[in-house]
C-alpha cells in the first residue's frame, strides 16, 4: 500500500452527452433526458463519491483498510450492526472507482486502501448542482440527511426507517418525489408510454396502481393519458399506497386535478396476498407503479400475486431504476442503504442476486419466472449503457398469458 497523501479532487467535468442518446430515446418527451438532467446525474454520481468518502472516514473504516478487510470484519472491527454490512459494501464499492480502494474476491469480497482518498468536496459541489438546476436541492437534502444518520443507524442506535421516515422528514421526501425534481421525475416517465403503447386501443381500462406515495407518478400517467384522449376509457383506477401520509396527500393533490375521474384509494402489503386486501383475480387490465417492486420481499411471489390480479391479457407495467450493469453503485442508493425494506429481502443468483436495484437482465428473467408473456424492457438499457453507464432510468412489462402454467 503506497504511503502517499490525499489525491487532489479531480473537478466535476464531465464529458459531453453522446447525441446517439436521442436516437434510444424518440419514443419519450424530450424533456426526459436533456441537457440538464443530464450534468444533474453526472454531478449525483460525483456527489455520491465524495458523500462515500466522507462517510467512510466518519465511520472509521478508511483506519480499518490498512489490510484486507471483509465487510463482515470491518462490521465486527467496528461494532457496527449486522445489518450495516449492505451499506459498508456499497460505500466501499462506490469509492473504488476513484483507486484510492481496490478489491478482490477470494471467499469473501475483501477490500484495502491504496492510498489516502482524495478531500470531499461537497460545498464545492452542491454549488455547481444548484447552477445547473435548482431544484437538486431536493436530492442534495435527502442524501445529507441520509449520510447524517450512517453512524446511528451502524451502531443499532437508531433504525434507518425510525432516522428517515419521521415528521421532520417527511418534507424531504415530498420535494424528491416532486415532478419538479428532474433527477426523480425521470423514473415516471418510461412506464407510462410504455403503458399507452400497449392499451390506448382498448375501450375501458381498469387500473391498479402499486405503491403510489404521494401520486407524482399517477400524475404523470394521467396527463399522459389525457394528452392522448385516453381518459374517457377508464373504467376504474384504483390507487394503492401503505403509508397514511402519502397517501392522504395523493388523494387530496389528484382529487382536485382530475374530479371526474373514478379515482379510488386503498392501502396494499405487496409482501402479504393481494386478493384477501383489493380485488378478487383476473380483475384489471393494467397493473402500475414506479420504483416498488425491487424492494419485494419475495419478488416472485409479489409478481406473482400481480399476475393473478390481472385479467387475461392484462399488463404489468412497472416503472424501475435499472442497473446498466450488475453490482454498480447508483447514487440515489446511498438513500435506501439504511433501509431495512431495502436490503432485508430474499436474494436469488438468477433474479436478484443482491438487494436493491435490479439490472434489465434480471428483469427479464423474474418476469418470465414468474408467468409473463412478452415481456419487454424499454428504453433499450442494454444498448444504452456502451455509450452513457449512468442511464438508470427504464420500464419493465408483461402480459398475463391466456392460461397459467402449473410452474407459474
Amino acid at each position: 500500500m503506497s504511503e502517499a497523501g490525499p489525491a487532489e479532487a479531480p473537478a466535476f467535468d464531465p464529458k459531453p452527452r453522446d447525441p446517439r442518446l436521442a436516437d434510444w430515446l424518440q419514443e419519450y418527451p424530450s424533456s426526459l433526458f436533456s441537457e440538464r438532467l443530464y450534468q444533474s446525474i453526472e454531478l449525483m454520481e460525483r456527489y455520491s463519491i465524495d458523500l462515500s468518502i466522507d462517510l467512510l472516514g466518519r465511520l472509521d473504516v478508511i483506519d480499518e483498510l490498512r489490510e484486507w478487510r471483509s465487510a463482515h470484519e470491518l462490521c465486527q472491527e467496528l461494532s457496527f450492526q449486522p445489518r450495516f454490512r449492505s451499506a459498508v459494501i456499497w460505500l466501499l464499492e462506490r469509492v473504488i472507482e476513484t483507486g484510492c480502494i481496490e478489491a478482490r474476491t477470494d471467499g469473501d469480497r475483501c477490500y484495502r486502501l491504496r492510498h489516502a482518498p482524495w478531500l470531499p468536496q461537497l460545498t464545492r459541489l452542491q454549488e455547481l448542482g444548484l447552477e445547473i438546476d435548482p431544484s437538486n436541492a431536493a436530492t442534495f437534502a435527502l442524501l445529507d440527511k441520509a449520510a447524517s444518520v450512517y453512524p446511528a443507524v451502524a451502531h443499532g442506535e437508531q433504525s434507518g426507517e425510525q432516522e428517515l421516515f419521521g415528521t421532520q422528514t417527511i418534507p424531504l421526501w415530498l420535494n424528491y418525489f416532486h415532478n419538479g425534481n428532474l433527477t426523480y421525475a425521470v423514473n415516471n416517465w418510461p412506464g407510462v408510454v410504455l403503458a399507452a403503447k400497449y392499451l390506448s386501443t382498448r375501450s375501458s381500462l381498469r387500473i391498479l396502481e402499486v405503491g403510489a406515495g404521494a401520486g407524482s407518478a399517477t400524475e404523470i400517467f394521467l396527463r399522459w393519458f389525457d394528452e392522448r384522449g385516453l381518459l374517457p376509457h377508464i373504467e376504474r383506477y384504483l390507487i394503492t399506497e401503505p403509508n397514511a401520509f402519502f397517501r392522504r396527500r395523493s388523494q387530496r393533490e389528484l382529487s382536485k386535478e382530475f374530479p371526474n375521474l373514478p379515482l379510488e384509494w386503498q392501502t396494499l402489503d405487496i409482501n402479504s396476498p393481494w386478493q384477501s386486501q383489493i380485488t378478487t383475480s383476473g380483475e384489471f387490465d393494467l397493473i402500475y407503479g414506479v420504483n416498488v417492486l425491487h424492494v419485494a420481499k419475495d419478488l416472485l411471489f409479489s409478481l406473482r400475486q400481480a399476475r393473478d390480479a390481472l385479467g387475461h391479457d392484462g399488463w404489468l407495467v412497472i416503472g424501475e431504476c435499472v442497473r446498466p450493469y450488475i453490482n454498480q453503485p447508483i447514487y440515489a442508493e446511498l438513500m435506501f442503504q439504511i433501509l431495512d425494506g431495502f436490503t432485508d429481502v430474499i436474494t436469488n443468483p438468477e433474479i436478484r442476486p443482491n438487494p436493491g436495484f435490479l439490472t434489465a437482465d434480471h428483469w427479464r428473467r423474474a418476469f418470465m419466472r414468474a408467468g409473463f408473456e412478452g415481456v419487454e424492457v424499454m428504453p433499450d438499457i442494454d444498448r444504452i449503457r456502451d455509450i452513457y453507464p449512468h442511464f438508470f432510468t427504464g420500464a419493465v412489462c408483461g402480459r398475463r398469458p391466456t392460461t397459467i402454467s402449473s410452474r407459474g
